[in-house]
């Protein structure tokens, strides 16, 4: 079977630069990758929304959503000394922020996220992690003045790009969700047996911000959300609370913080991996969120799925994930949504 994912296109999408708030330069990559193949438009908030023309008419008004944006920080403050201090656009663990790399404003300005040296910590510091307020980017300035000649408060912030893809594994910023991304490009720029709707949405880490815009003006009857999800298999989580497992497959989610699925989507998603002949687990928690919390309440209720990807490190300047897995969810993704835009329910023996 031929690959569902370009490779190439998901390393340019992870690099490219999308805080929240900020994704023009995601979206624009996207806008090329796709409008030789279907209608696209951009609507106030900045969602990127594209009217692909299936072999026929769905039966069902289907919406395929994965957002564009990725966290990051945002300058609130210039110090006399010229160090930035910052604020979390999404919801980045103060942990994975200090000693790290970062790309500041529009010059895409080089800087360091740093705190106060181990050898000055004293009082207990040692053992604490320091919140972000107490962090800074250090991009060499010699003092405010300096500063303020290059960045301004209200600048963005980004994690600096990377991008490894060997041994079956990739590892890049922002995989979460530019993965989706990929997977729904790849489908865009293939024959469908049906119309459907892809969205690109802005601001999910921010709290759904473009779902709920797109949702709202798409209309669909029925949504299926692609996105990142957290895989805990590390050592130190009990089995029970790793939430899903690299390499085990696309995951099919029953309930999260903010939405509880549509129970026969549910077991569609499932079917729909088997017939593709993937491998998928079930989201084995209910924790997290995505695009479906904003997609399912619009207007008058949305049927929604949600099929996502395993992936190490989630909201950090480097995540991982497993090629085989990412297939997986290429698969489910192309094979459910066709099952929806027909009309289509799960089996009846998933259903007893």
């Amino acid at each position: 079977m031929a690959q569902a994912v370009d490779l190439e296109l998901l390393r340019q999408l992870c690099l490219a630069r999308g805080v929240s708030g900020r994704e023009e330069e995601v979206r624009g990559l996207i806008y090329e990758q796709v409008k030789d193949y279907a209608a696209c438009r951009t609507d106030n908030l900045g969602n990127l929304i594209v009217e692909k023309k299936g072999a026929k008419r769905a039966r069902v008004r289907l919406m395929l959503s994965a957002h564009m944006d990725e966290v990051g920080f945002i300058i609130t403050h210039v110090t006399k000394e010229g160090y930035l201090k910052f604020a979390s656009v999404g919801g980045v663990d103060p942990r994975v922020a200090f000693g790290r790399s970062v790309l500041v404003g529009d010059r895409c300005l080089p800087g360091v996220i740093g705190v106060k040296p181990i050898h000055l910590l004293k009082g207990g510091e040692e053992s604490k992690v320091p919140p972000l307020d107490e962090q800074y980017i250090d991009i060499g300035a010699q003092d405010e003045a300096q500063a303020l000649q290059y960045v301004q408060p209200g600048d963005i912030a980004s994690f600096t790009g990377s991008f490894l893809c060997e041994n079956g594994v990739i590892q890049a910023k922002a995989l979460d969700d530019r993965a989706g991304c990929a997977v729904l490009i790849g489908m865009i720029r293939s024959p469908l047996p049906y119309d459907m709707t892809f969205c690109f949405t802005v601001q999910e880490e921010t709290g759904l911000k473009g779902a709920k815009t797109a949702a709202y003006s798409v209309r669909p009857q029925a949504a299926l959300v692609v996105e990142s999800t957290t895989a805990a298999d590390i050592p130190s989580v009990a089995e029970e609370k790793q939430v899903c497992r690299l390499g085990k497959g696309a995951v099919l989610s029953f309930m999260d913080r903010s939405t509880l699925y549509d129970r026969e989507y549910y077991l569609l998603t499932q079917q729909a991996a088997r017939a593709a002949g993937v491998k998928w687990q079930p989201k084995q928690a209910v924790a997290g969120g995505n695009d479906a919390g904003a997609i399912h309440v619009s207007r008058g209720g949305v049927r929604t799925a949600a099929v996502s990807l395993p992936c190490r490190y989630l909201h950090s300047a480097v995540g991982m994930i497993a090629c085989d897995d990412l297939e997986a969810v290429a698969q489910t993704v192309r094979e459910a949504a066709c099952r929806i835009a027909a009309g289509e329910g799960p089996a009846q023996e998933d259903c007893l």
